[in-house]
Order: structure tokens, then C-alpha cells, then sequence
């Protein structure tokens, strides 16, 4: 499995690529460097370098790209790799040679106590928007650089889970602030903003969040009011005076304001089925293996690229099984 991190790898960093890759777990701190590595197994990475990691998503027989970057507290092993192993085998299922999955992982903090874990990831989240940046500059550069006669044609889409939104938002707007000079480019085809762990307006005008909208030809909010991990997110961030409501827990505040790119998805109904009892991680099957509603919908908007929804004019969908 490929992957992006900018999580420190243990050992002095040099421009000689790591044959044996192991991250620094005791180091939360993000890298301004990006690693691009390949995983053959649990524990066992290899830096690879940027335009190795980009020629094999570009030769791999796989149509589309879906970057998965996961949520707060969370480890390469036994959290981010096995999950994002989970996504593949789903989509393996439904359509071999359809989908690659590829992780971005940030540096989450391992500290014990929930408050403590996530004020701390909020602030790697937002450090780690520049590293990312950084990454895109690196496709764009490579993209430029394929020649016309031979180009990629793969669709690219983002699923960014919890915390991982965030990382998201700023990873677009520190690009923009630092290497654009005429707007955000339609660089994704679907982006799925699944138990977003950020402010409810982040998608309205003279918001960091409008640059997903931007960015992407649809945008997708999976969210649910009864999501506990979103509880605990409001606790601790009205411990730091913030008092709006999550994106994931409500969905977008006012849908008027949003692009028509932006489509509200409703998981009330079955999101604890998924993940009992926080109902946070609701995305992948179900207790018998089976691929659940919430990626029914994903699959079915990757491969057909349009979003389904009941209530088209108000760009809304209730989920159910």
C-alpha cells in the first residue's frame, strides 16, 4: 500500500530515501517535509520519494484515487493501515480495479486522556495543512511534466474522516496562500466529509472550508447528530471557547449558503449500527462484513460521479438501510 506522511520518521532526516522507513510514534510534531513511502506489511515501510509514488498511482490498473486522511488520535498500526485496508478490500469487492486507496497520515498524539489528545491533534491538524501543500505542489509539478501525448487520466477523491477534515481545510489553504496566484483549480472529482470534526459554517463564504467546495466537482457531508466522539469534540473545544457545532454533528449550518456542489447526507439512522456505541466510524461494513449504506453511497458516487440525493432542490439525503 502507497502513503503520504509528514510524521517523523525515527533518525536524522536526509535526501537519502529510507529503505527501512519507521515512524517516531513519541514525536507528534509535524515534519515540514512530506514522506512518500510504500508499505509490504505491519511495520514494514519503504521511502519510495515523491515521483516513484506518483508513477506507480499513475501505471497502477486502477481507474480513480481515493486519498483517505483519518482522524485524531489515531496510529499507523493497528488503526490508520488496517482501515484504510479495510476501504480497499470494499471497493475490491464491489469493483476490482476501480479504486486505489491511499493514506495521508498526520501526527496524532498518543497522550492518555481524550481533552488532552485532541487539543493537542487540532494543533498538528492545522501545522500539518503546510506539509500537505506541499504534496500538491509536487502533482502539479509532476502533472506539468507528463507529456501531453501520454497523459494521467485518473479521477482523484478524498475522504477525509473526523479530525482529518481539518487537516483538509488547511492543507487547501495554505496552498492557496503560498502557490496559487489565481484561485483553487477543480482538482477532485468527490470529496466526502464524513463525521466532520469541524465548525458547522466551515463551507460558507469567507470560510477556510470554501476552498473544498472549490476544489472538488461534489462534496459530500455524512453527518449524525447522535455521533459521541463529536460530543466529546464540542466539550473540549468549549473548553477553549469555541461554541459552534460540528459539520459532522449537524451538517452544514445553512445549505443557502453553500455551493451547489454541496450535498447534505443525513446518517442518523444507522450510523451507530456501524460503529456501536459511538456511531463516529460509520463508513466502512457492518457486523456481518457487508459494505454498509454510507459506502454504498461513496461507492455509488465514485463510480458514477453524481451524488444521490432525495431532496434535490435542498440538496439533501436521508440514509437508511
Amino acid at each position: 500500500m502507497l502513503f503520504i506522511t509528514n510524521r517523523q520518521p525515527q533518525g536524522a532526516v536526509s535526501k537519502k530515501f529510507k529503505k527501512n522507513f519507521k515512524f517516531d510514534l513519541k514525536n507528534n510534531a509535524p515534519s515540514n517535509s512530506v514522506f512518500c513511502c510504500e508499505r509490504h506489511g505491519e511495520g514494514q515501510y519503504k521511502e519510495i520519494g515523491s515521483q516513484a509514488l506518483l508513477s506507480k498511482l499513475s501505471d497502477d490498473s486502477a481507474q480513480q484515487i481515493l486519498f483517505y486522511i483519518h482522524g485524531f488520535s489515531n496510529m499507523p498500526e493497528p488503526n490508520i493501515f488496517p482501515r484504510a485496508l479495510q476501504l480497499q478490500a470494499l471497493f475490491d469487492r464491489k469493483e476490482r480495479g476501480l479504486v486505489k486507496v491511499v493514506p495521508l497520515i498526520w501526527p496524532c498524539d498518543n497522550d492518555p486522556g481524550i481533552v488532552k489528545d485532541y487539543w493537542d491533534d487540532q494543533k498538528s491538524a492545522d501545522m500539518s495543512g503546510v506539509s500537505f501543500a506541499r504534496a500538491l505542489q509536487f502533482f502539479m509539478k509532476w502533472r506539468d511534466s507528463v507529456p501531453e501525448s501520454d497523459p494521467c487520466i485518473k479521477r482523484i477523491n478524498v475522504l477525509a474522516h473526523s479530525m482529518g477534515n481539518r487537516v483538509f481545510r488547511e492543507t487547501l489553504s495554505a496552498w492557496d496562500h503560498y502557490d496559487l496566484a489565481s484561485g483553487i483549480p477543480l482538482l477532485f472529482r468527490n470529496t466526502f466529509l464524513v463525521a466532520a470534526d469541524v465548525v458547522n459554517e466551515s463551507l460558507e463564504p469567507g470560510q477556510k472550508g470554501r476552498l473544498i467546495c472549490q476544489a472538488s466537482r461534489n462534496v459530500s457531508v455524512y453527518y449524525a447528530s447522535d455521533d459521541l466522539a463529536l460530543r466529546s469534540s464540542k466539550v473540549s473545544n468549549l473548553k477553549n471557547k469555541v461554541a459552534s457545532r460540528r459539520l459532522g454533528h449537524s451538517g452544514p449550518e445553512d445549505m443557502s449558503k453553500t455551493l451547489s456542489n454541496v450535498y447534505a447526507i443525513d446518517c442518523d439512522d444507522i450510523n451507530t449500527k456501524y460503529d456501536w456505541p459511538k456511531g463516529h466510524s460509520y463508513f466502512l461494513e457492518d457486523d456481518n462484513d457487508n459494505p454498509g449504506a454510507v459506502f454504498e453511497h461513496i461507492f455509488s458516487s465514485i463510480k458514477t460521479g453524481r451524488v444521490q440525493v432525495d431532496d434535490k432542490k435542498y440538496r439533501h439525503h436521508i440514509l437508511e438501510e
